[in-house]
């Protein structure tokens, strides 16, 4: 018998951009690679026993080694995250954040784990603004070190390969260690978000720029980087645990680098460090079609906001409409602005907000959404009246895309879905032992109230800032079994990118690379984006006849996802969009 959590628990994202910042996706997401040609025909991968779907070549071989030396998911998982530090420094590392679900096969028991980041407990509301009370610019917010909160990664991955870690720890970081000694080679896509400072503050601190930009040139692809410092680093985690990073000499590193940055100083203290701790949560459950669907519960929203889009579904015959046909798509961008429009309102941390977890959720609600979903497109939506007590401002957080994420099915069943970030392309752009720091504070709101009501995701000490990453097991209820394990990185964008994939896989019954593979479509309550794919041109002027304001715009999700097959074959899928890869047993 399958033991699922079926709380319906809520959580934390990111969320519309400042009136003062109306350009911002333009200024940032643009700079994202457009596909190759023949971006469509990539396979998907097939194996017996094992499989990682990783946001880097190396990474994902360096989760299958652990695999073949008896290691299991989680083991896999440590080892991944350490090689992401290094290949893919620009979307994750360990001086970021993470949400991890894990399913024990064994247990037959699925669990959610939040290394999410905290404010300093020296932060206020008003941690942002200057002294007349007004926001930063977003280019302003993002660098230095104000914007860094104590990173989480670490701590969560030691605290899960405590419980169910069957090889050393210190054996995780060994091919991290040689190849960061030895030197990787850097690839395109690194080096031509270096090139086009997609982070403006890159090149303009000292340490970064001078690992990003050696002799004054960005590192270009094909060339092999070494990075010391980042296996000196490693060492010591390897060899003293998480004790090692939040403790001692790595953490004395980090926080004179916060409050001694070059721009922006922060308020990141050694206590901050010493106290941080990865808390175990509740997943977000609910059935959609035929599936049991899990997700990350507070404190992100993702899930909850991926849940409640397809629960709006629920009452649409998206199986009856070809793929990405106009019908399905407007029922798609539609259900998106009801439950972005929630999640801009009611989610925050609730270890902070109270938040109306059951209500937004409930099956009566989510009819009573559902019907204000007409023909024509609706416009900007309105949150939901939930009930008195939540009369809560809109937040005015940054919607930053980056991030990454990797899926793992090991040999016992056991299955890890983990999306990782350090937020912004580049994090804050403070590199210190070898590895960039996260710009998470950025995704609380940057102003605490908004015509006098609160916002409930402003910042406070030692709170979580809200989150869109949706890691998600889908599982088959009748089979008792693990169906599906995804997810994506991309910013907010990451809940429609999810969605839409979990709709090709459930509703069209696409496998897992032709549902990564779909044009993507997003609507995050304002414009309707298609994806600059041909298949797409009717599409647009459909939806425009509907009412939709429509742009046509690179829309780079990065989903890595495992199918576990009736047969009980492995079939993975990776992005074609990224440079990830897929490699099976």
């Amino acid at each position: 018998m399958i033991w699922l959590v079926r709380t319906l628990i809520c959580s934390v994202v990111i969320v519309p951009l400042l009136a003062c910042q109306p350009n911002y996706h333009d200024t940032v997401e643009d700079y994202e690679p457009e596909r190759a040609t023949g971006w469509s025909d990539r396979e998907a991968v097939v194996s017996s026993s094992y499989m990682v779907a990783a946001a880097n070549e190396k990474a994902s071989q360096a989760g299958i080694r652990v695999l073949e030396a008896g290691g299991n998911a989680i083991d896999a998982a440590v080892a991944v995250q350490a090689m992401l530090t290094l290949v893919e420094p620009q979307s994750s590392g360990i001086g970021g954040g993470a949400f991890l679900l894990y399913w024990d096969a064994e247990a037959q028991q699925l669990f959610s784990l939040d290394a999410r980041e905290t404010a300093p407990s020296a932060a206020t509301p008003e941690l942002f603004l200057d002294e007349q009370g007004n926001a930063p610019r977003w280019i302003e917010a993002i660098g230095g070190g104000r914007s860094v909160g104590a990173p989480g990664v670490v701590a969560g991955l030691e605290l899960a390969h405590q419980r169910w870690g069957q090889l050393p720890w210190a054996a995780l970081f060994n091919d991290t260690i040689e190849l960061a000694e030895q030197g990787f080679v850097v690839s395109e896509r690194l080096a031509m978000l270096v090139k086009s400072e997609m982070n403006p503050w890159l090149p303009q601190l000292s340490a970064a720029r001078d690992y990003f930009y050696p002799n004054g040139e960005p590192i270009a692809a094909g060339t092999v980087k070494q990075n010391p410092q980042l296996a000196d680093t490693l060492r010591l985690i390897a060899e003293g645990g998480a004790n090692a990073f939040y403790q001692g000499p790595v953490a004395e590193a980090i926080v004179y680098a916060v409050q001694n940055s070059e721009v922006a100083p922060g308020l990141l203290s050694i206590e901050d460090l010493e106290n941080y701790r990865p808390v175990w949560r509740e997943p977000v459950c609910s059935l959609y079609r035929t599936l049991e669907l899990c997700s990350m519960g507070p404190p992100s929203s993702g899930g909850l906001t991926v849940l409640q889009i397809l629960g709006l579904l629920e009452h649409f015959e998206l199986a009856n409409k070809s793929v990405n046909s106009t019908q399905a798509i407007h029922w798609f961008t539609q259900a998106s602005r009801l439950a972005f429009a929630d999640r801009n309102r009611y989610i925050a941390d609730t270890d902070f907000v109270d938040i109306p977890l059951m209500r937004l959720l409930a099956p009566d609600y989510l009819a009573r959404r559902a019907d204000l979903i007409v023909e024509e497109d609706m416009g900007r939506a309105e949150a939901g009246d939930i009930e008195a007590g939540y009369a809560l401002a809109y937040d005015q957080s940054l919607d930053l895309p980056s991030t990454s994420h990797f899926s793992i099915v090991d040999a016992q069943g056991n299955a890890v879905s983990m999306t990782t970030t350090i937020e912004m392309g580049f994090g804050s752009a403070v590199m210190v032992k070898g590895f960039l720091l996260n710009n998470q504070l950025t995704d609380f709101s940057l102003v605490p109230e908004v015509d006098g009501r609160l916002v409930a995701n402003r910042v406070e000490p030692n709170k979580r800032p809200r989150s869109s990453m949706a890691p998600v097991i889908a599982f088959d209820p009748v089979a008792g079994e693990v169906r599906h394990v995804l997810g994506s990185p991309g910013g907010p964008r990451i809940i429609n990118y999810v969605a839409q994939t979990l709709i090709g896989l459930i509703d069209w019954q696409l496998d897992m690379q032709s549902a990564i593979d779909m044009p993507r479509v997003t609507n995050m309550n304002g414009v309707t984006s298609i994806e600059n794919s041909a298949d797409l041109t009717e599409l647009a002027e459909a939806l425009r006849a509907r009412g939709h304001e429509v742009e046509i715009r690179s829309l780079n999700s990065g989903i890595h996802g495992i199918t576990r097959m009736p047969d009980g074959r492995l079939l993975g899928g990776a992005d074609p969009r990224r440079e990830g890869k897929v490699i099976g047993q």
